[in-house]
């Protein structure tokens, strides 16, 4: 079997999807995108299709090292996104060849199913409460929000305030046993976050997110020792280099790669094996679309350490399209009781609509984070 194309098409909301196709009439997909940088990620994947023409795609780890080794400078956000939806769409054709689920392939799940939470209260949290009630009647046992809004380096307590009062609300309709995770987002300095982490330890949340930005994890370290909660990190760390840091100085609790943006599942299964080795848990970011989503299910269910995954079912980023809208095999997306059933279809799981696929790239988005700016003019972390 022979690659004889590479396609990539952008999608609405903010995804770049990936089609390998094969002489064979295997096809593979994969999602390669970095949100805002949707068409850069759709250029590199064009700038790495000749390293893939003609060869085997049964080869995934040779390809992955090509694609990465092959070039003299490597890894970054653009190319390891690029890499990792031409690695999932690899994997896809994999499975589909053999008539199996791609976990099965890495040796076999090691659960039944895999907890999954929603997001709730938006960009700039509101109506925290009434958002997570709704989720825990639909049956999740967890959520996420947004922290805060923006913050300065030395912020209002008024902000810490807020904040407290919105997790005391949620904490309230919901019960002592819901899982609530609280996502800084990289909008808190290092001066606040320990304030504001101090200010939540007595909800018992489920970990509190990016508490400062990952290019300052050594105050990681500074904010677990002032603060009782699990922090989790991740999802702006590209590759099992990025993350080696991080764990030998045992910065998280919880890691958080993302298979769209930190080389796929070929990588992200061994971050993930890297993770467990110093007792860390897993539960990768998957802001994004159906064929993320179901590249995470397959790494979670070989994974020992994953312990829940996120989804963006009714994520206030997904206007005009969702999820399921690019999906025809929608029953495989169903959660029961907070928690998602393994993918039961060969490969990783996704029957495309690729007329609807195609049809959307024909005006392709332009998605772009907001940018913010503090009541002074500076720019504001978004």
């Amino acid at each position: 079997m022979k690659i004889t194309s590479v396609e990539a098409f952008l999608v609405r909301p903010r995804w770049c999807f990936v089609k390998i196709g094969t002489d064979e009439g295997l096809a593979g997909w994969g999602e390669a995108v970095l949100e805002g940088r949707a068409s850069t990620v759709r250029e590199a994947v064009r700038e790495l299709t000749p390293y893939l023409l003609g060869k085997d795609p049964g080869r995934i780890e040779d390809l992955w090292t090509t694609l990465y080794r092959g070039g003299f400078y490597r890894g970054g956000g653009i190319l390891m996104s690029a890499i990792a939806g031409i690695d999932q769409a690899l994997w896809d054709i994999q499975g589909k060849r053999f008539g199996v689920p791609v976990y099965e392939l890495l040796g076999g799940a090691v659960r039944d199913r895999i907890r999954v939470y929603s997001w709730i209260a938006g960009d700039r949290p509101d109506d925290a409460a009434a958002g997570a009630l709704e989720k825990q009647k639909e049956g999740f046992t967890a959520v996420k929000m947004n922290a805060t809004e923006e913050l300065s380096y030395i912020d209002s307590h008024r902000k810490i305030d807020e904040v407290v009062a919105r997790v005391a609300s949620v904490r309230e309709a919901c019960g002592k046993d819901f899982g609530i995770a609280l996502d800084f987002h990289g909008r808190v300095h290092k001066p606040m976050a320990r304030v504001l982490g101090k200010a939540l330890e007595e909800f018992g949340l489920m970990f509190i997110e990016e508490p400062v930005l990952s290019e300052n994890m050594e105050a990681f370290g500074e904010i677990r020792s002032a603060v009782n909660i699990p922090i989790a990190t991740g999802e702006r760390l590209f590759s099992r280099w990025d993350f080696k840091h991080l764990l030998e100085k045992g910065y998280a609790d919880i890691i958080q790669p993302d298979l769209s943006h930190a080389g796929g599942l070929t990588e992200v299964r061994k971050i993930a094996a890297m993770a467990e080795c110093y007792d860390v848990a897993l539960a990768p970011h998957c802001p994004l679309g159906p064929i993320a989503l179901s590249a995470c299910f397959q790494v979670d269910a070989v994974s020992y350490n994953a312990a829940i995954q996120e989804q963006s079912m009714g994520i206030h980023y997904n206007v005009g399209k969702s999820v399921l809208d690019y999906v025809k095999n929608r029953e495989d997306f169903a959660f029961h009781a907070g928690y998602a059933s393994l993918p039961r279809l060969p490969g990783l799981g996704v029957e495309v609509d690729e007329e609807l696929v195609r049809s959307e790239n024909e005006t392709p988005h332009a998605w772009k984070n907001p940018v913010w700016r503090h009541e002074d003019g500076s720019i504001a972390e978004w």
